[in-house]
């Protein structure tokens, strides 16, 4: 069972795995990010 969230009178359940997926595409975009700019500022004209 996922985590429940209660707004007011409505209920909706997460989906932990779906939110797992999430959680880690955007870890990994991060880390993709910051590569990009450790390379822009390494490079040397």
């Amino acid at each position: 069972m996922g985590k429940l969230v209660i707004d007011g009178n409505s209920v909706y359940e997460l989906d932990e795995a779906c939110m797992q997926k999430k959680g880690e595409a955007e870890k990994k975009k991060r880390r993709e990010q910051e590569e990009s700019r450790n390379n822009k500022k390494n490079r040397r004209y």
